[in-house]
């Protein structure tokens, strides 16, 4: 499918082209200029400063004496970010994978052959179905069906009222679409029971598993014991520059690496990649449990702000966050909202949104909404900054005619 969020999509000619090119440029430069950014995790840099950054906090991660990785060599940086990401997530194992949509192909195609079934119980705002070009039929030849079409994780009553079978239920936690929303430990559980009475294995889309912890009040390994499989990212939350990696038991890790390799995902080198994982796995992820508690303050001022503000109608979703990321919505064009916001970032050097889009054809005309991400730069400010930059983004959206 594709994804009618992405600003920047192929446009009709030069001159556009050259428009779209400009604009990228102007709200890049006014959020780099940023002195005071509530909502983003990686900061807007330039490759040299990313670099420099790089070189900076790469001697506490990995020993910089070593070698560089030869297809991922398991004596070498990436097998050491396996080891480490198994542990944390108290499997038996884990593969380091180039990208999220590969590890989870791999995964359901594994499942797939193990369990006899091409089948798997998914949701439809579900990363497989929004965001990988229905990769998993197309590529895989499986096919999906969904528990339920309600904003949220589905129930043990709808994973009992499927009315066919299926090998695999996939589960993202969280649902991002959603507005990065969690069940309750106890809902989870008894979700995952249900599947295992029906005969299915349980894999977890678990990109932005890192953060759930808090909201389920028990540990990543306590969490992922409940599955299969697992899949984590690592530029999502701990701020790598790409990556992700397939936990699970030994027998089948070793099965996804040969399908790895198959999907093209055995990489001459990958140790740039792995050492920022290393890095997020240090910096970012003993800070997650911060985040996910000032998000709640953070969603709490921005709510209070436009209510302040006047603002005709809005919604912070969910109002009191499951992690540490949350949408906020607003009744107004996303080019007004983002040019409000470009506006504030370079006339007070304050980021307070990043990007605002429609997200997807249903949306109503109109109507907008912006990811706000709670991380390092966010624990710097207080309920009152942010309810008085949020008056000031509010007065510029105004002054656009929003």
């Amino acid at each position: 499918m594709g994804d009618v969020r992405k600003p920047g999509a192929e446009t009709g000619g030069t001159a556009s082209g050259e428009a779209v090119a400009s604009g990228r440029a102007r709200r890049m430069a006014a959020w780099h200029g940023a002195k005071r950014v509530l909502s983003g995790g990686a900061p807007v840099e330039t490759l040299r400063e990313r670099l420099d950054r790089l070189l900076a906090e790469a001697p506490a991660a990995y020993d910089l004496d070593d070698w560089t990785d030869i297809y991922g060599n398991d004596n070498g940086i990436v097998g050491e970010l396996e080891r480490r990401t198994a542990e944390i997530l108290g499997t038996e194992a884990a593969a380091f994978f180039p990208t999220g949509t590969m590890a989870q192909q791999v995964a359901l195609r594994c499942w797939a052959g193990r369990t006899g079934s091409r089948t798997v119980a998914g949701h439809p705002l579900s990363h497989l179905e929004v965001h990988e070009r229905d990769a998993y039929a197309v590529v895989s030849g499986l096919h999906m069906v969904h528990p339920t079409r309600a904003p949220r994780l589905p129930t043990p009553e709808e994973i009992y009222d499927l009315q066919e079978p299926f090998g695999t239920l996939a589960l993202e936690l969280p649902l991002r679409e959603a507005g990065f929303v969690l069940p309750a430990w106890e809902e989870l559980t008894a979700t995952v029971a249900a599947a295992r009475d029906r005969d299915a294995v349980i894999h977890f889309d678990g990109a932005r598993l890192w953060e759930s912890a808090p909201h389920f009040g028990h540990s990543l390994p306590e969490t992922t014991a409940l599955a299969d499989s697992v899949y984590v990212s690592f530029y999502k939350s701990l701020d790598a520059t790409a990556g992700a990696a397939l936990a699970g038991t030994e027998d089948f890790v070793e099965e996804a690496r040969a399908w790895r390799h198959r999907y093209g995902g055995q990489l001459f080198q990958q140790w740039p990649t792995a050492l920022t994982a290393l890095i997020g796995l240090d910096r970012e992820l003993p800070r997650l449990p911060e985040y996910v508690a000032h998000a709640k303050v953070v969603a709490q001022a921005l709510s209070d702000g436009f209510a302040d503000a006047d603002a005709p109608w809005f919604t912070v979703h969910p109002a009191i966050p499951h992690t540490h990321q949350f949408q906020v919505w607003l009744p107004h064009p996303p080019e007004v909202l983002n040019e409000a916001g470009i506006r504030l970032a370079e006339e007070t050097h304050t980021t307070l949104f990043r990007q605002w889009f429609t997200p997807d054809a249903a949306t109503p005309p109109g109507l907008s909404m912006t990811e706000v991400t709670a991380a390092a730069p966010a624990l710097e400010w207080t309920a009152e900054d942010i309810r008085t930059a949020t008056a000031q983004f509010a007065r510029r959206v105004a002054a656009l005619g929003g």
